[in-house]
């Protein structure tokens, strides 16, 4: 066999291999992906449409003024386009467990010129969610990284204003893909209905909405 294709063997085996083993690891620990991997985090795959930044918002329904949650901002991929949609009168709080990837984030959103935005350092599922009132929150292939996901699930709902909608988002390309059903059990034990489903098994939207 030649060194090439030794070579290809390889690569292909640990992309297989790695983000099962993330997969597993994250079952009782919050393993995010890594702040010096963000400049992989931002861009857009070229093999599923659904994953990229300008379809996700667009199927978010957002409208100016709304005041939203970005739950797992990250290097703010969504957080600089949603501050836009929503416009001086609507507010974005964009909140991360990584100081690094929320500096990236806030470093966007001034290059940007947005001042509709803040950033917090905030770990999910601990109670520690102490704002109030959103219209929206989203979490774009971040559930799985959560360790306390009903938790986590739970605060989102309290948070949202009666009728606000909740935004997941998952890739099966991210190592903490979670299915739809999945997600459809965790959130309807927190409280959420669901609304509607955009895309299909291995990437798609689930809409979610707390009851009036």
């Amino acid at each position: 066999m030649s060194p090439i294709v030794y070579v290809l063997l390889s690569v292909l085996a640990v992309t297989i291999i790695l983000p099962l083993v993330w997969r597993w690891a994250s079952r009782g620990h919050s393993l995010p992906c890594p702040a010096w991997l963000r400049w992989l985090v931002e861009l857009d795959s070229p093999f599923l449409r659904s994953n990229r930044a300008s379809v996700i918002v667009e199927h978010l329904g957002l409208q100016p003024g709304m005041r939203v949650l970005d739950v797992g901002c990250g290097p703010g991929r969504l957080t600089v386009p949603i501050a836009k949609k929503v416009g001086p009168q609507g507010e974005v709080v964009a909140i991360d467990i990584q100081p690094r990837m929320l500096a990236r984030a806030q470093e966007k959103a001034h290059q940007a010129g947005l001042h509709n935005v803040s950033f917090h350092e905030v770990k999910m599922g601990n109670g520690k969610l102490d704002f109030r009132e959103f219209d929206l929150a989203v979490l774009v292939t971040v559930l799985g990284e959560i360790p306390k996901r009903e938790a986590a699930l739970a605060e989102i709902l309290r948070v949202l204003k009666p009728g606000g909608m909740l935004s997941v988002t998952e890739i099966i390309l991210d190592p903490h893909f979670q299915g739809r059903g999945t997600v459809s059990r965790l959130a309807g034990a927190a409280g959420f209905r669901e609304k509607a489903f955009l895309g299909g098994r291995f990437a798609y939207s689930l809409r979610l909405q707390k009851p009036v």
